[in-house]
Parts: structure tokens; C-alpha cells; sequence
């Protein structure tokens, strides 16, 4: 019988497996690629939250996601947080 349990109770015993995809991601020139990126990335865009899935599955998820969908999730994340930046200083009246 294979455990299923939500993917955010498994994150502590994949460590080495994220810091392989981290490795990957470096070695095709994205230097900055970090664990926790590559995590919520996996969050929002493969798993849509935290479903609960076998080891074997969420492992497989990590060593299958793309560098594209990853550079798409860093994207987004970065033009949320520049309109959130934008948002705050013209609120504070800063330009």
C-alpha cells in the first residue's frame, strides 16, 4: 500500500532531491535557482496547492519539472512584485 499525504508534509524529507533539481537548473545557466523557488513553484503551477500525493509521485514531479515553466513562474512572481513595489510607492507618494 503506497502513503499518500499532502505534498507540504513531505518538503522536509526531499531536500536532497530539490538541491538535485537545483543542481540541474544550474548546470543550464539559471545561477540563481533555489529550493524554495523551485518548491513554490511546483505549489502554484504543478500541484495547485497541497494535494496529497504518494512520495514516489511528488519526487517524480521535482526531477519532471521544466526549466520553461519554472522561468514562467520566476516571471510572474517578479511582475507581481514590482506592481506590488509600484502599487506601495504611489500609495506613499514616492516616484
Amino acid at each position: 500500500m503506497t502513503t499518500k499525504k499532502a505534498v507540504s508534509l513531505w518538503k522536509r524529507e526531499l531536500q536532497s532531491v530539490l538541491d538535485s533539481k537545483v543542481s540541474e537548473f544550474q548546470l543550464l545557466e539559471y545561477s540563481k535557482a533555489t529550493s524554495d523557488d523551485i518548491w513554490n513553484c511546483l505549489v502554484k503551477k504543478v500541484w495547485k496547492g497541497d494535494p496529497e500525493k504518494a512520495l514516489h509521485e511528488v519526487v517524480q514531479d521535482i526531477f519532471h519539472l521544466p526549466s520553461n515553466l519554472y522561468m514562467m513562474y520566476l516571471t510572474q512572481e517578479s511582475w507581481q512584485d514590482n506592481n506590488l513595489q509600484e502599487s506601495l510607492d504611489a500609495l506613499l507618494g514616492k516616484k
